[in-house]
C-alpha cells in the first residue's frame, strides 16, 4: 500500500526497527512526551495493540508520520469491541503535505477491509469530518469522560457498522496512564 502516485511518501506497517524513529517524531509533533508514552503503552498491551492498523508514513527512509488505531471497548446493551483512532502524528516540517491525510485514510480504508464497525477519536472537529467522521452523541455513543467536548468526540462508521452500536466509549487502559 502506497500513498497518492504524485506524493513523495509512502505508507506502510509499522515496524520493531521504527519505534525509536516514531518516538521522535510523536514527541516532536505534540511538543511533548505524552503521546509518544501512549504509543509505547499500547504497543505493550496486547489487547490493544493491532500492528497491522499502525502506520507509518515514509520519505527517503525517513519516518515522517504515524497513526494507530487500537482495540477499545463500546458498552451498551452488550460490550462490543471497536477502533480508538490516536495518536496520529506528523512532523513537524512535514505537517499540511497529505502525509496526515494519506495515513488517516489507509487507516480508515484497512480497518473497514478488516470488517470492524467503527472508529471513535477525540479529535480537531475541523480536521476530521472530511474523513466522514461525526458527533458522536449523534450515534448513540457517549465519551468515557463528560469532561469530553462534544464536537471533538467523534465517530466514523463503517461498512459493518450496525445501528444497535450505541453507549458509552471506553480507551484502553493505557489512554489513563498518561
Amino acid at each position: 500500500m502506497t500513498s497518492e502516485p504524485n506524493q513523495t511518501f509512502s505508507v506502510r506497517p509499522e515496524a520493531p526497527a521504527d519505534y525509536a524513529a516514531i518516538h521522535t517524531l510523536v514527541t516532536a509533533a505534540f511538543g511533548r512526551e505524552d503521546e509518544a508514552k501512549l504509543v509505547r503503552l499500547l504497543r505493550n498491551d496486547a489487547d490493544a495493540y493491532v500492528p497491522d492498523l499502525t502506520l507509518v508514513a515514509e520519505e527517503a527512509g525517513e519516518i515522517i508520520g504515524h497513526i494507530m488505531l487500537t482495540n477499545a471497548m463500546l458498552q451498551g446493551e452488550e460490550d462490543w469491541r471497536v477502533l480508538a483512532l490516536g495518536p496520529l502524528s506528523v512532523t513537524p516540517e512535514r505537517q499540511r503535505t497529505g502525509a496526515g491525510i494519506a495515513l488517516t485514510e489507509a487507516a480508515l480504508e484497512l480497518a473497514d477491509a478488516r470488517g470492524e464497525p467503527l472508529v471513535v477519536l477525540l479529535g480537531h472537529p475541523a480536521y476530521y469530518p472530511r474523513f466522514g467522521f461525526e458527533p458522536a452523541r449523534g450515534r448513540g455513543i457517549t465519551p468515557p469522560s463528560e469532561e469530553m467536548p462534544d464536537p471533538a468526540f467523534m465517530v466514523k462508521v463503517l461498512s459493518n457498522y450496525e445501528e444497535r452500536y450505541r453507549g458509552r466509549f471506553e480507551y484502553a487502559p493505557a489512554f489513563d496512564q498518561v
